[in-house]
């Protein structure tokens, strides 16, 4: 007998022909078998997302996956679902898609309802079977469609549209990263298509080291492959891009809650402030330069040793008392906790993990070691519910007795010194699911981060958390903030910075950031500022630097540029109105918080190329200046009617405009129609009551709508109705326009008035009268607060229902 295991190993397997189809009773699954062995498991989950699972030896391991709340996706009870056998294929019809599954091979054709051909596989679905792991490398190969355009995919620093590259899912610590570099701490296999203007997503749930192919290898073929697991992947229709995004992160691997309205605010963070009177004394310098600020952060240097969840005895040797006189200045203190437990037996977090078996082990039975910050580690495995339980409790410290306000998880990939990650035969529970480093190690970071998540929840109660990590999987938008790694100081960082952050937001991860000004190196006073411009419009508003590169302060450049970052960081805090809003709209409907051009208006092709515009939420239009020396940049403004921030210069869409900016102003635009909320300038968010709130109304020949969400910011009362959520619709024409209010909600807002500011009034137009609920109203022109230029405003009470504004 011939020992051919060795080959068979090398050889590529495909389905062979399907011998049965049949609906698994009480479901909407259809299960199809092919004669050698190969199952196909096709799961409605809504009429535009079908689940596609595909067993090698005809049968399943149990439905589990971290992307999900509950382990498995909800379902959608659908109400048009049909299934035919015809001559060489099978047909599955749902409300809003069609699926053929061909006899010969499985090989499967999606349509929408119309007919039109979304997505077609090539060689489709096969594998190789791996000796070495005694997993299958399972692979998927569809056909390129004309003139198609891929997105998403996570933090992947390279152009926005995928066509063309080639890009691997393997969490890893990528200290000082460049353009293309790959892969990055995080590992989202989600993507999106895009071609003849309708869009779908396919989520490739595989926590395996994965590999997608977008059309690099093979110009008309895109695939994707992981080194274990199943090919199990996820089918979501659009049409539009925006929708694909808001089903992924809606309708599967879920949202946030909301953030405490303070971590919208600005931080700032160094490796390392300490000691405590330096620490201290950053607090001080905001508040004398009035420069707004609500968290202050402390890296690795505050702990006793680099040991979690302990205080260095020297450098802080107070620190509840440090912590509370911050709190009193309207500072949170965030702390980094890293997973690595420094092996000590005089050590009581050590010692606790170690007496309860928490740590992660070799494949032979041995505690797994690496070295990290501490010196030699072991390392939970977050993966099991107890750890979760265990590491959840030990923040009680920190958060309930200290006051520390965030919890910020780095080193998560998980990163050893030296080693990079921790070795394959690595064991870890799974949730009952047990596996080795070769399955867990790209939701290690996501675990953690749940952990962490779950006790600073616990123990700041009734306040709401806060935690950012540097490494998740899909769904770990639900326990955290993320930033961008260690970035360098320098302009391409700058333009990865922009594309990074917008690309994190469509692949349902929208609380993003990155460094501002970048971790390794210094900027110089431009660089820093137009990195604060741009970052000012991103969820996460946090400069970090690396102590040994010097001073990365606001202040740190010279009054000149102090004056310009203040600038930006005020025009923030007065936006904070419609960057909570747009959060709560992200988790609500699952939209994304930063919409790049083609989100905007896919039906316009110029708009599938471009990478440096963005939209924040419904109005707003950003496009940074990642030049050195420029004082202004070309930018595409979509179709329809927008206004230029700073001068209120009305330009129809549809086309380049050169957009004029200092360094005192980053290219800005707001759609016509748009009501943008302001409130007051403050040092921290909860300063002081807001007593009158700043609605700017942008004239629109035609009609738009626009929300604001309040709930106060802080505490779980929305859950009971203590919130409100206005509507707010323009009407105009060429004698005046229209502005209604609909409120929803019990919450009564701090601001008894509003102030609202007329935008592009037609043009020599005379203002005769404007009216709030039938009574007339005082007319003031004065100078708005966003460009000095005078404009018509009136005072209304902050419940009208309606506005009307004639002239002539």
């Amino acid at each position: 007998m011939i020992n051919d295991l060795a080959q068979k190993a090398k050889q590529d397997f495909t389905p062979g022909q399907v011998v049965s189809a049949e609906v698994v009773p009480g479901t909407a699954d259809f299960r199809f078998t092919a004669d050698n062995g190969v199952v196909l498991l096709v799961q409605v989950i809504t009429d535009k997302i079908l689940r596609f699972r595909y067993s090698t030896d005809g049968y399943f391991t149990p439905d589990f996956s971290y992307a999900f709340e509950g382990g498995v996706p909800a379902r959608e009870t659908t109400a048009l679902l049909e299934f035919v056998e015809k001559d060489d294929h099978y047909r599955l019809t749902t409300g809003r898609l069609i699926c053929i599954v061909g006899k010969e091979g499985m090989h499967v054709r999606l349509l929408n309802r119309s007919g039109a051909v979304l997505c077609e596989y090539e060689k489709g679905f096969h594998w190789e079977y791996d000796y070495e792991s005694g997993n299958d490398i399972v692979k998927m190969s569809q056909q390129v469609q004309p003139g198609v355009h891929y997105f998403g995919l996570g933090d992947k620093p390279a152009n926005m549209n995928l066509r063309g590259q080639r890009f691997c899912n393997w969490g890893s610590d990528t200290y000082g990263y460049v353009k293309g570099s790959d892969p990055l701490y995080k590992n989202i296999p989600f993507f999106m298509a895009l071609h003849q203007k309708l869009a779908y997503g396919l989520f490739f749930d595989n926590s395996f080291k994965s590999y997608f192919d977008f059309a690099a290898e093979r110009a008309d073929v895109t695939s994707f492959w992981a080194h274990g697991g199943e090919m199990n992947f996820y089918f979501i229709y659009g049409p539009t891009l925006l929708e694909v995004t808001q089903q992924y992160t809606r309708c599967l691997t879920g949202t946030p809650e909301l953030p405490p309205l303070w971590a919208l605010g600005y931080h700032q963070c160094k490796w390392s402030y300490y000691p405590e009177k330096l620490f201290r004394g950053i607090g001080e310098e905001f508040r004398k330069r009035q420069i707004p600020c609500d968290a202050l952060y402390l890296d690795i240097d505050y702990m006793d040793g680099y040991r979690c969840f302990t205080w260095h005895p020297e450098h802080f040797p107070e620190p509840k008392k440090m912590v509370q006189e911050l709190a009193n200045d309207g500072f949170k203190t965030i702390v980094i906790i890293d997973p690595g437990i420094k092996i000590d037996p005089q050590y009581p977090v050590w010692q606790q993990g170690f007496e309860n078996d928490y740590f992660c082990r070799r494949g032979d039975g041995p505690l797994m070691k690496g070295s990290v910050w501490p010196g030699l580690c072991h390392f939970p495995d977050f993966t099991r519910a107890t750890v979760r339980e265990w590491w959840s409790g030990l923040f009680k410290g920190l958060i309930e007795d200290v006051g520390v306000r965030g919890v910020w998880n780095d080193m998560n990939e998980p990163a050893v010194f030296e080693k990079g990650t921790f070795p394959d035969d690595v064991r870890f529970d799974y949730d009952g699911n047990a596996c080795t480093h070769k399955k867990a190690h790209n939701v290690y970071g996501m675990q953690m981060a749940r952990a962490t998540n779950e006790g600073v929840k616990r123990f700041a109660h009734p306040n709401r958390p806060f935690t950012i990590t540097r490494s998740t999987y899909s769904g770990g938008q639900r326990y955290s903030s993320g930033w961008t790694g260690d970035n360098v100081a320098s302009w391409e960082h700058l333009w990865l910075a922009n594309i990074q952050c917008q690309r994190l937001s469509i692949s349902g991860f929208s609380f993003i950031g990155s460094d501002v000004g970048g971790f390794i190196n210094t900027p110089d006073g431009e660089l820093y500022v137009r990195w604060v411009a741009l970052a000012a419009f991103h969820p996460f508003f946090r400069t970090h630097s690396s102590g040994d590169h010097g001073d990365q302060e606001p202040w740190s450049f010279g009054e000149e540029f102090t004056d310009l970052a203040r600038h930006f960081i005020e025009l923030r805090y007065r936006l904070l109105p419609y960057m909570y809003t747009t959060f709560w709209q992200y988790v609500q409907h699952g939209t994304p918080m930063l919409r790049p051009l083609a989100f905007i208006d896919q039906n316009d092709i110029e708009t599938y190329q471009r990478m440096a515009e963005f939209a924040l939420g419904d109005h707003l239009l950003v496009c940074p200046v990642t030049q050195a020396g420029a004082d202004g940049r070309w930018m595409y403004l979509p179709k329809g009617q927008w206004y230029y921030w700073w001068t209120d210069e009305a330009r129809d869409g549809g086309s380049e405009v050169w957009a004029p900016a200092g360094l005192d102003r980053i290219p800005l635009y707001v759609r016509a129609g748009a009501v943008i909320p302001l409130r007051p300038v403050m040092q921290y968010v909860e300063e002081l009551p807001v007593t009158e709130l700043t609605l700017h109304v942008y004239y629109k020949n035609g009609k738009e709508t626009s929300t604001l969400y309040d709930d106060g910011g802080e505490g779980y009362g929305y859950q009971q109705g203590q919130y409100t959520l206005r509507r707010y619709t323009v009407t105009g024409n060429a004698t005046g326009l229209k502005l209604q209010q609909e409120i929803e909600g019990e919450l009564t807002p701090s601001w008894g008035t509003c102030r609202v500011v007329l935008h592009g009034l037609p043009l020599g137009a005379e203002l005769l009268a404007v009216t709030a609920d039938g009574k007339e109203l005082a007319v003031e022109v004065a100078a708005a607060a966003n460009g000095g230029q005078e404009l018509p405003q009136v005072v209304v009470p902050a419940g009208f229902a309606e506005l009307v504004v004639r002239t002539a």
